[in-house]
């Protein structure tokens, strides 16, 4: 029976008989892996270089702050969309698409000269980086056989050493070149790997006139509307300006919830939806991406404050307060391996369970004060690393979990899986912020937001007993 379902699989791929060579899945993996990396760089790199990028563009801290935003938006935007294409055109074609995409938008961006058409570049560039993740790992699933579920899991321990070596190059390019080499530097990494992609990563399997199916227009149109309004709704609340019950928010409230609810009502009816309802709210998959939400987006959202943290409430210096997160990266990459390499014997939910666990003392941690005898840098470093601990634990279980359930849809899955994150993270930082904003000793009040972010962690493990326990390879 496995060796069938194998078979069926890999019919029709490069290196799947002895026409062709077979398929190089270490180089493989280090192309996929690279473009991966390059737009996790990404994310993080552009903070570094606001200060250099207003005064260069002759704009304020707020237009400047919207290159970030526009990226987190076109991304969330983008990703369903981006995952859809991926199984209707080919994981290869997308993945090159994206590539070429994030590339020529990157150059664009560093030659911009006005904040506004840099913004409009910055979503560009998202649109091209959201088709990564999902045409990466449909490719690793259709390739790579029974080592898809370790392949899959490694990409765990890429994104935070992105995350991680960010900063430090936009300070380094900042430092010494321009705040245009934040985007500069995608080029060349962006040619290398559409030249080794071209050259090395299998073509897509042809598909028949069975396997075609629409695109769902409407459906597309339904869910981008609620993202987008969704995403601008909570952005607008992290504003000084902005206010919960004020018209601008309740409006695009009402707009994200009435798009939801006519996408949610419209995919039930279809008979080709856009997003099959089951892979989103279905038996094992509901769980999974509530999951993924929580211990992933909220965590990582509530992770991105703590500089901030550690300057308002105990006076740590911009340096000092940047470098704390280094351990929570350091910690993911190497529990990720680890959880990676064992997942097979572990199976899905003991991974999860203490990983769950792990996230939510740490969050304690933050929320309390030093141990006397601790200095407060050791003491939120070492909560940081749990935190870390605990994201690297779950990120291999979290992800094959939904994936074994449908590896025809790895694509539109992985989608939903970084949709999940980026909404968990943009939600938590935004509503973070909005309650900061209201009170003096902001960093008193923060410890209270972690406080209530751990009570909610421990509140959710209970999803676990949800998710489809699975051992060894699917």
């Amino acid at each position: 029976m496995n060796t069938q379902c194998e078979t069926h699989r890999t019919a029709g791929y490069p290196g799947s008989d002895g026409g062709h060579p077979p398929v190089r899945r270490v180089l493989v993996f280090a192309i996929v892996a690279l473009a991966l990396l390059m737009m996790s760089v990404d994310s993080t790199i552009v903070a570094t270089a606001l200060h250099a990028l207003q005064q260069g563009l002759g704009t304020s801290i707020n237009w400047a702050g919207w290159t970030i935003t526009a990226y987190s938006l076109g991304f969330v935007l983008m990703l369903p969309i981006s995952g859809k294409l991926s199984e209707r055109y080919g994981r290869r074609r997308v993945f090159l698409g994206s590539v070429v995409a994030f590339t020529a938008a990157s150059l664009c961006c560093g030659l911009a000269d006005d904040i506004s058409v840099l913004i409009a570049l910055r979503a560009a560039q998202a649109a091209g980086g959201a088709g990564f993740t999902p045409s990466a790992t449909g490719i690793v699933v259709d390739h790579f056989g029974d080592t898809r579920d370790r392949a899959v899991s490694l990409f765990g321990s890429i994104f935070p050493v992105g995350a991680m070596i960010g900063p430090v190059f936009g300070g380094l390019f900042v430092s010494y070149w321009t705040w245009r080499g934040v985007f500069l530097v995608n080029v060349p990494i962006g040619i290398a790997i559409i030249v080794l992609a071209l050259r090395y990563v299998p073509r897509d399997r042809p598909r028949t006139d069975e396997t075609r199916f629409g695109m769902d227009v409407t459906g597309m149109a339904l869910l981008g509307v609620g993202l987008l309004t969704g995403m601008l709704a909570v952005s607008y609340l992290g504003e000084t300006h902005g206010h919960m019950i004020s018209s601008v928010s309740m409006g695009l409230a009402v707009t994200a919830t009435l798009a939801g609810w006519m996408f949610v009502r419209h995919i039930r009816r279809s008979a080709q939806p856009f997003i099959a309802p089951r892979l989103i709210h279905g038996p094992g998959f509901g769980s999974v991406n509530l999951i993924t939400m929580v211990y992933g987006g909220v965590a990582n959202g509530a992770m991105t404050l703590v500089p901030l943290y550690a300057t308002t409430r105990y006076g740590i210096d911009a340096l000092g307060s940047g470098t704390l997160l280094i351990a929570q990266a350091a910690a993911a990459v190497a529990l990720s391996i680890v959880a990676a390499l064992m997942l097979r014997r572990t199976g899905h939910r003991s991974p999860l369970y203490a990983g769950g666990i792990a996230i939510a003392v740490g969050m304690l941690l933050l929320a309390l004060r030093p141990t006397p005898g601790i200095s407060p840098y050791v003491w939120l470093a070492a909560a940081a690393g749990l935190v870390g601990a605990g994201g690297g634990t779950i990120n291999p279980a979290s992800r094959n979990a939904g994936l074994q359930l449908a590896p025809e849809h790895s694509s539109t899955l992985a989608a939903l899986r970084t949709a999940s994150l980026q909404i968990g993270s943009i939600t938590t930082v935004s509503v973070a912020t909005a309650v900061l904003a209201h009170f003096v000793d902001s960093g008193g009040v923060q410890a209270w937001v972690y406080a209530v972010v751990a009570a909610l962690l421990v509140a959710a493990l209970p999803l676990v007993t949800r998710v489809p326990e699975h051992h060894g390879s699917w």
